[in-house]
């Protein structure tokens, strides 16, 4: 696996994620633990009520295995995360693969009864999350290079796992090893598989969010590599609606994608080592580093590109960064930092 299983230190002095979502840094209230919860980082999960064994737990408001967040619902994530063990899933649905081990966890927490739940983060709808643990997620890996990332989250604090799709023998251990530490954390609520979830042998595929007719079409152009098919979906949606940000978003990813899919990695780094001037190959370079996850190396390339050229070149590699910039996202913190450098090597 990517990242060896945690130990039970892990639990402790990760990061403070109470604020998100809007929140004053303590649990709302009536949320599960907010009695006599201590704000802030110091109210870790060796204080969390976890409510007894079988207490029902998870997302308030939310039965089953797998519930989606995004910023404005993250906080209800993170109290919720003081009495049931939560497994937070980050994935994109421009990385199919990503999608279907988010459906591979969650069938996980039904065969372990609900012992934990859960918790899908599109990124493209969580800047606010990702910005978040971006702390905790560079000190364990240094750079996301794969989704989906996936981490427990016990008492507020995260838990980084593994990047990737990994096997699920493997992950299995990594589970095991995460609900015993909960345990001796008292987290150990569990959460409720009603009715409406799906036998342990047949996946909930109405578990994911519903997409708009034409993001889905670009979605399963995606799953099929048909680029052209999936920009052609984007494209149409961002005509019926021009500020529709998903489509946005994702057309600038799968353009993304169809110009990575042609490269020879290998032959792209060593022409742009060779070539520091070189516009092509510093851009192409530049588009495997965001497709790797090193997002600010490839700010950094490009910004670097403007200042050392001028005229057509100089414009070729200021287009290309600002459609890096859509990929990314405008509300991503690097884009705003990267927009500043920009404006400072242009004047």
């Amino acid at each position: 696996m990517s990242q060896q299983p945690f130990s039970a230190a892990a639990l402790r002095g990760a990061v403070d994620l109470s604020r998100l979502g809007g929140g004053n840094g303590r649990p709302a209230p009536g949320a599960p633990g907010s009695a006599g919860a201590a704000p802030g980082p110091t109210a870790g999960p060796a204080a969390a009520p976890g409510g007894g064994a079988g207490a029902q737990g998870g997302v308030p408001g939310r039965s089953g295995a797998l519930v989606h967040a995004d910023d404005a619902s993250f906080e209800a994530v993170v109290n919720a995360s003081l009495t049931t063990p939560l497994v937070l899933v980050l994935w994109t649905p421009q990385v199919p693969e990503s999608l279907q081990h988010l459906k591979e966890l969650a069938q996980a927490a039904r065969e372990k009864e609900g012992r934990f739940q859960v918790v899908g983060i599109d990124l493209a709808a969580a800047p606010g999350v990702m910005q978040a643990l971006t702390p905790v997620l560079q000190q364990t890996f240094g750079q996301v290079t794969a989704l989906p990332v996936v981490l427990g989250l016990v008492g507020g604090q995260p838990m980084p796992f593994y990047l990737g799709v990994q096997e699920m023998t493997q992950v299995d251990q990594l589970l095991d090893q995460f609900l015993q530490a909960a345990v001796t954390n008292a987290v150990t609520g569990r959460v409720e598989l009603d009715g409406g979830e799906a036998p342990a042998d047949e996946p909930a595929e109405d578990a994911e969010p519903e997409l708009p007719p034409l993001h889905q079409a670009a979605y399963e152009a995606i799953e099929r590599g048909d680029w052209t098919a999936a920009e052609q979906a984007y494209e149409q949606a961002l005509q019926e609606d021009p500020a529709d940000e998903q489509a946005r978003l994702g057309l600038g990813q799968v353009r993304l994608l169809e110009r990575t899919s042609r490269m020879d990695l290998t032959a792209v780094r060593r022409a742009a080592a060779e070539r520091p001037t070189d516009v092509q190959a510093q851009l192409d370079a530049a588009d495997l580093d965001v497709v790797g996850g090193h997002v600010e190396d490839a700010f950094v390339r490009l910004v670097d590109l403007v200042r050392a050229t001028n005229g057509e070149d100089r414009d070729r590699a200021r287009t290309h960064l600002l459609g890096l910039f859509d990929v990314v996202g405008p509300h991503d913190p690097r884009v705003g930092k990267a927009r500043s450098a920009l404006m400072s090597a242009l004047f």
